[in-house]
């Protein structure tokens, strides 16, 4: 049996939770419940259970707040979050603890089930897994293998010769599946080493953290695994049903003493869990495409994502194809040489698209963008696996995007400056701060940009903007300085200047002149 905690702040959901399924039918054991934060830490740090069924909002502390303070105590039981609403935020900091999923009140008998019988699978196959280590564990070469790679062995009471351990070089390769739906594999590395090993002379074979490790030893062998790389990336890399074809492999540096193995196998152990950044189709990784570990500091804060929210925002509405995708290449760059975790990425590519979403839903409110709704987009880049995917996730969003706000007029780059400068008037925008966005240099564009137009930049974007006050002064019982913000002054004075200078009256003599009008 499985140990159940319920932690909800009403008892009538407690009960109607233990009520609403045959716990023990399921698998399952109520080992408590509580009534309060406070309470439900102490019992899933003492009970230690295997599923936490949690409210979000409890008298104590929060849901959430108990997740990261078990987690922090070492808790690695499943939670499934119970809340009387949805919440993004909420959700999005439940996806940063690790919550298994995420039910909104009443809670659904059906929905409920799935998600008990998912984790009961789960839990099922997380036994059979520490039964399999406990397995090789008991095998005294295995764990000897184990801790050389892990540092932990001691050489002192080692025969190196009678284990075959005494080459003068060794390497580490980590082989798992290639597909995370893959129930078996179509080639044994080991048969693609095209080595013999008899008596363990070539090399050792455990398996550790679910992965196939081989620990290469001596030159022969070393030499074959390199000419095995070589192989696939000039005859099968291009082609499907290779050899690797259902094989991933992460390959740590070569090392020449027993003691220097853990390094080769970390790096090996890194790669693997760098497979998000692997590019579509690539089946190797080496130690070679590690960046160096005192150069990688996190970069994603509040201001990054507003930099790129920001940058993107610029290049969508400049129609530049170009310039977004280069702005992806570099946000790949970037994060390839940080240290943000993985789950961190995902999230920060979520607010970048969330983000976005708003901001040009609000300025091109006319336009029909077919976008996704929040959850599906949330969804969506939380079960990306690579980078790579959420990455042409987002360009095959942002193309349809430049289809949906595009306008089929537009004949040339003045063109499209103007249709951007009729969508963002009322932001802060410069010459010098768009030109780059159309592919110029500032003085060049002012100078075709006042021959194609008539007059120069500064003059018609005061043009568009005063001609957008004039209608909100009609039609906006606002003040007159309020106007001015949103239509880009950020000094009312200088407002009530340009304004008299295009339309011969204050803002103010405009407003009660056609009010006078209207009534007559």
């Amino acid at each position: 049996m499985y140990k159940l905690i319920i932690a909800d702040d009403e008892a009538i959901i407690r009960e109607g939770l233990k009520c609403l399924l045959d716990w023990e039918a399921e698998g399952f054991s109520i080992a408590g419940e509580a009534s309060n934060g406070d309470e439900a830490l102490s019992l899933i740090l003492s009970e230690k259970p295997d599923i936490v069924l949690l409210d979000i909002r409890m008298p104590g502390m929060s849901g959430l707040e108990v997740v990261r303070l078990a987690r922090e105590s070492g808790f690695h039981g499943k939670v499934v979050i119970l809340s009387g609403y949805s919440d993004f935020n909420y959700a999005r900091e439940a996806i940063r603890y690790g919550v298994l999923s995420y039910l909104t009140k009443p809670i659904d008998e059906d929905e409920l089930l799935e998600i008990v019988t998912e984790v009961r699978s789960q839990l099922d196959s997380d036994q059979a897994a520490r039964d399999s280590s406990e397995h090789y564990r008991r095998k005294a070469y295995d764990t000897i293998i184990h801790d050389i790679l892990l540092g932990t062995a001691d050489f002192s009471r080692l025969d190196s010769e009678e284990l075959h351990l005494d080459a003068d070089i060794y390497q580490v390769i980590v082989c798992e599946k290639y597909s995370r739906g893959e129930s078996d594999v179509s080639y044994r590395f080991s048969d693609l080493l095209r080595v013999t090993n008899q008596d363990h002379n070539s090399f050792d074979n455990i398996t550790a953290d679910s992965r196939e490790v081989f620990l290469l030893k001596g030159s022969f062998a070393i030499q074959k695994f390199n000419d095995f790389l070589e192989r696939y990336e000039r005859e099968y890399r291009p082609q499907k049903d290779s050899p690797l074809d259902s094989l991933f492999l992460a390959y740590g540096r070569p090392v020449s003493s027993l003691a220097s193995i853990p390094d080769s196998y970390s790096d090996a152990c890194r790669l693997i869990d760098r497979r998000f950044f692997c590019e579509q189709g690539q089946h190797t990784i080496g130690y070679e495409s590690l960046p160096r570990l005192e150069s990688c500091v996190p970069v994603i804060t509040r201001g990054f994502l507003e930099e790129y929210t920001a940058k993107l925002f610029d290049a969508l509405s400049a129609f530049s194809h170009s310039r977004t995708a280069e702005l992806l290449e570099e946000l790949l760059g970037k994060l390839y040489l940080s240290s943000d975790s993985i789950d961190t990425i995902r999230l920060f590519f979520a607010d970048l698209y969330l983000q976005l979403k708003e901001r040009i839903s609000r300025h091109y409110s006319g336009s029909n963008i077919p976008f996704p709704t929040n959850a599906e987009i949330i969804r969506t880049i939380s079960e990306k696996f690579y980078l790579y995917e959420i990455i042409l996730f987002l360009t095959e969003q942002f193309e349809r995007i430049l289809f949906s706000i595009g306008h089929s007029s537009r004949e040339s780059v003045i063109d499209d400056i103007l249709y951007y400068i009729d969508h963002n008037y009322a932001r802060s925008i410069t010459l010098e701060s768009i030109a780059p966005l159309f592919g110029y240099n500032s003085s060049y564009l002012g100078k075709i940009f006042s021959k194609k137009v008539g007059e120069n930049f500064n003059s018609y974007l005061d043009h568009v903007r005063i001609e957008h006050s004039k209608k909100l002064l009609l039609e906006e019982p606002i003040k007159v300085y309020e106007i001015a913000e949103k239509v880009g002054y950020r000094n009312v004075d200088y407002f009530h200047i340009k304004f008299k200078k295009y339309v011969g009256q204050t803002p103010a003599e405009f407003r009660k002149t056609a009010k006078n009008e209207a009534s007559e």
